[in-house]
Parts: structure tokens; C-alpha cells; sequence
């Protein structure tokens, strides 16, 4: 009886560390192999685009390179519907850019990239498919005559994504396969701000502010750069071309007066 006893604690302790081996195994082996870049890249306030970069390890390749392919056909499918281009460098590395005309457009089309359905297959969910995940952009303008004043705002709650169960039910960390980064480059930089609850720091990089999401979380962004206003600039030009061109009339047309003295004389 007691020997039943310790055979049936050594199996249990052989199981749990046979568990513990392969958790620690699947994290040295899937470690880093989701690297996911979005940035948002403004020209001015009427134009920018909407910058994508993922890239796949190959170790993620060879374990689910199925999955993987329809997930990034998934992603090009997306991309053309809102007008964009994607272009394949390898099997496993695409990079998405989509145009925007302005602050509107810009959270219009942002928005509709992260809550995309498959028109095609909208019922199209299978067991590779992602937890949902819940995002909003969104970006208030200001026009200051010369310079436009842009706040944006953005909230990326990746709680679903606290733990990722593969098909052999071993639940993994996704922080330690996914590297997710959003980042915004303006002309003159911008400012981040850090009051609310959720809201993560950012690294800045010359004109570039970087954040490092983190899944499992709510992650929330927001920042304030301004811009300059192409329509103020442009205005202000033709009242001073006016003006120089009212004054060059006064200095070169001679007035009545002394036109009337020299017929006289």
C-alpha cells in the first residue's frame, strides 16, 4: 500500500516537472518570434500614412507555417480594402502602408484595420485565429492660422492576450513571443503624455516616439505634436504678395498732383 503510494507521488512529481520542462523549453524555443511595428508617419496635416511591419521567426514558421500564411493573407486582404499596399519581402515578413488624407481618415482607417471582418468569409474564425482585441485611435485637430495642433489618442487593451494556449493545452506568456511596437514620426517631434492609469512611457528617437505595448494589459498612448499649416502658410503669402504688390504700385505709378504740375510747367 505505501509503496502504491510513493509510486503514484513520484509520477505526480515526475508529470510536473516534465510540464515545467516543456514550459520553460517552449519559452527558450518561441522566445521573440512575433516582431509587430505600427507606426503612424505624418507629412503635414493633410497627409501621412499608416506603417506596418511584421516579421516572423522561422522557429513560429515551422511549427504552424499554415496558420501563419492564412493570417498573413488575411492581413494583405485588409490592407487593400482600405486602399493600401503590402508587399511580401519572404514568407514570413510583410510590410503594409496605408495612405491618409488627414486626422479623420487617419483614425477612420486605422480603426477599420484592427476591427476587420472578412467580408468574403465573415464567419471564416478557426482555432489559430487571436483572442479579439480591443483597439481605438483617435486624433483632435487645431488650427492655429500658421501651425496645426494634433492630440492623439490611443487605447490597446491586449488583457485576451494574457496567456495563449496552444493546441497541447501548455498556456504561454505572449510577452515573451510577441514584441509589439507603435510609434509616431512627425516633423517636429512630439510630447507624450503620461497622466492617465494605463498610459505607458515612450522612447524618443530624434522626431520619433516609440512605445513598447505590453500583452496583457491596457495599454494606453498619448501624445501632442503640432504641425505646420500648409492652408495658413499658403494665406499668408498672398496678403504679403498683395501688399508688395499694392506697394510697388505706389512707388512706380506717379499720383494726380504731380502729373498736373508737369503739364503745366
Amino acid at each position: 500500500m505505501k509503496l502504491s503510494i510513493l509510486m503514484a507521488s513520484a509520477r505526480k512529481i515526475i508529470g510536473q516537472l516534465r510540464l515545467l520542462g516543456i514550459v520553460l523549453l517552449s519559452s527558450l524555443i518561441l522566445s521573440g518570434c512575433v516582431q509587430y511595428q505600427v507606426g503612424v508617419n505624418f507629412d503635414s496635416p493633410n497627409y501621412g500614412e499608416i506603417v506596418q511591419h511584421i516579421q516572423l521567426d522561422e522557429r513560429l514558421m515551422s511549427l504552424s507555417g499554415d496558420s501563419v500564411k492564412t493570417w498573413l493573407d488575411s492581413i494583405e486582404r485588409r490592407v487593400k480594402q482600405l486602399h493600401g499596399k503590402a508587399k511580401r519581402r519572404s514568407d514570413r515578413e510583410v510590410t503594409v502602408t496605408i495612405p491618409f488624407k488627414n486626422g479623420a481618415d487617419l483614425a477612420e482607417k486605422f480603426n477599420a484595420f484592427f476591427h476587420y471582418i472578412d467580408k468574403e468569409n465573415p464567419n471564416n474564425l478557426t482555432e489559430t485565429d487571436l483572442p479579439p482585441i480591443d483597439s481605438q485611435l483617435s486624433l483632435k485637430q487645431n488650427n492655429f492660422l500658421l501651425l496645426v495642433r494634433n492630440r492623439l489618442s490611443f487605447d490597446l487593451d491586449l488583457r485576451s492576450l494574457s496567456l495563449i494556449s496552444t493546441n497541447t493545452n501548455l498556456a504561454i506568456n505572449p510577452s515573451s513571443i510577441l514584441d509589439f511596437e507603435f510609434s509616431l514620426n512627425a516633423p517636429w517631434g512630439g510630447r507624450s503624455i503620461e497622466k492617465a492609469e494605463n498610459a505607458i512611457p515612450a522612447n524618443k528617437q530624434g522626431n520619433r516616439l516609440i512605445w513598447r505595448l505590453q500583452p496583457g494589459q491596457i495599454n494606453h498612448i498619448e501624445t501632442i505634436f503640432w504641425l505646420p499649416s500648409p492652408l495658413g502658410i499658403g494665406t499668408i503669402f498672398i496678403i504679403l504678395f498683395i501688399a508688395l504688390g499694392v506697394y510697388l504700385r505706389d512707388r512706380t505709378v506717379p499720383t494726380s498732383g504731380g502729373s498736373r504740375e508737369q503739364g503745366a510747367v
